[in-house]
């Protein structure tokens, strides 16, 4: 009996030096965040690893009346508060606006790479369960704060991007895209859903997106992979690591492949296009592989797994694929490595001024595997008049304070959208609030 006790504490702290050796490994970053930045960002040689760099920024949630850092111009207050992990909005045309609060499905727990990722997401505030609702908020008063809270549709599973078409309310389940009818005004949805198409699910990157496409008639879905680089297999990843298109008759396409977690979508008005915002690869250092805003068209494919930023191969990936390197096509705007660049909105939306009058908003979520952390921040991404990337730009910072000055995060920025006058929303998932970002009173009065 003792020498079986023996055995057993001998396991366990076996298992808690390997531990203790995964969370006690980095790899500290040799550039900063605005080197792998940009139109022309620097592409190091790759530090594989075995074991990844963990630097988590531990929540402790907003205190004390704390709240976000705007920029210089610019202010900040709670549109609504007290919500459960909002992570996307979507904004009616009467100006109501729909809050996914929301979550992974139910992770497995079972081995101790599960409990200790369960570990991980717990420090980071993203282990609490999916609410699997979708909330409406309504300022009718136009005072800034949304005085109607109210369940708008609840029995979803996992629920994220929300899109109207033609009288219908478009719902990306983290397995299937669904769909109700809506009418304008209401505030709750009683209707089952219809499921239009399923979609794989299952392993990493749960979210999925949906907007409408620029041709006005069809859907655009993204679906991101199940894994890092493919490592248990390309069959796992069918139909993932893909924006796919959808007729409402339920006909569906891959639109475009190999961006291994698309999430922030939207149609840029001034070249009727869709842009995406990108989650690159881990384990490559701290220094790669940097996220990435890009436009997409049909047919483009940008070389996940075997290729990141436009042909750099990932020499880890088996079977290699030469034949695709000259056809990876290089993303628009590189914004720095591991800042989990998830929300996006364009500038003509948001009305915050001229400094902001055109470009992209990009919600950053915050780094899990970078030394130091990166991300944890909404930025502004220059556009020039050709509703490309300004020449030479790097991102802008518009709204801080995420991390206290201990690091430890109070909030984390997804989803970022307009409200109707053009205010600026910001979905906090740690924070439980949606941040409204406006010209302050004396840049207005100018």
């Amino acid at each position: 009996m003792r020498r079986h006790i023996l055995i057993v504490l001998a396991l366990i702290l076996v298992a808690g030096a390997a531990i203790f050796a995964w969370l006690s490994w980095p790899d500290t970053a040799r550039l900063s965040v605005n080197q792998v930045a940009g139109a022309r960002p620097d592409i190091t040689a790759p530090r594989d690893q075995t074991l990844p760099t963990v630097k988590i920024a531990e929540v402790v949630g907003w205190q004390g009346g704390a709240r976000p850092t705007p920029a210089a111009g610019l202010a900040v207050a709670a549109f609504a508060s007290g919500l459960d992990h909002p992570r996307w909005m979507y904004r009616l045309p009467n100006g109501d606006v729909l809050v996914a609060e929301t979550n992974s499905p139910p992770r497995p727990t079972r081995g101790v790479t599960s409990r200790v990722m369960n570990f991980l997401l717990g420090r980071a505030g993203a282990a609490v369960p999916s609410a699997n609702r979708i909330t409406l908020l309504r300022d009718a008063d136009g005072d800034g704060v949304a005085e109607v809270k109210t369940p708008f549709m609840t029995g979803l599973n996992s629920p994220f991007g929300m899109a109207l078409l033609d009288g219908q309310l478009y719902v990306a389940n983290t397995d299937a895209l669904v769909r109700v009818p809506y009418r304008g005004g209401e505030t709750r949805i009683a209707a089952r859903p219809e499921v239009v198409i399923r979609l794989a699910g299952g392993g990493n990157h749960w979210a999925r997106n949906v907007v409408v496409a620029p041709d006005g008639k069809t859907l655009l879905v993204s679906v991101g992979s199940s894994s890092n680089i493919a490592e248990n297999g390309m069959e796992a990843e069918r139909y993932r690591a893909n924006i796919l298109q959808v007729w409402p008759d339920k006909n569906w396409r891959i639109y475009a492949s190999g961006l291994r977690n698309p999430n922030g979508m939207a149609v840029n008005r001034v070249t009727n296009e869709l842009w995406t915002v990108v989650n690159e690869r881990d384990m490559l250092g701290s220094d790669l592989a940097p996220d990435y805003l890009t436009q997409v068209e049909f047919g483009d494919q940008f070389g996940w797994p075997w290729y990141y930023w436009g042909g750099y191969p990932d020499r880890r990936v088996e079977p290699a694929n030469p034949a695709l390197q000259q056809y990876a096509k290089r993303p628009d705007f590189a914004m720095g490595p591991h800042v989990a660049a998830l929300g996006l909105e364009f500038a003509d939306a948001v009305k915050l001024g001229d400094r902001y009058a055109r470009g992209a908003f990009v919600g950053e979520h915050g780094s899990w595997n970078r030394k130091p952390v990166s991300g944890y921040k909404v930025v502004f991404v220059p556009f020039a008049a050709n509703g490309y990337p300004a020449r030479g730009a790097k991102p802008v910072d518009v709204l801080t304070g995420f991390l206290n000055a201990d690091g430890e995060a109070r909030g984390r920025p997804v989803g970022v959208i307009a409200d109707a006058g053009g205010a600026m929303l910001v979905a906090d998932d740690v924070g439980n609030v949606i941040w409204r970002v406006t010209p302050s009173q004396r840049t207005a009065a100018r």
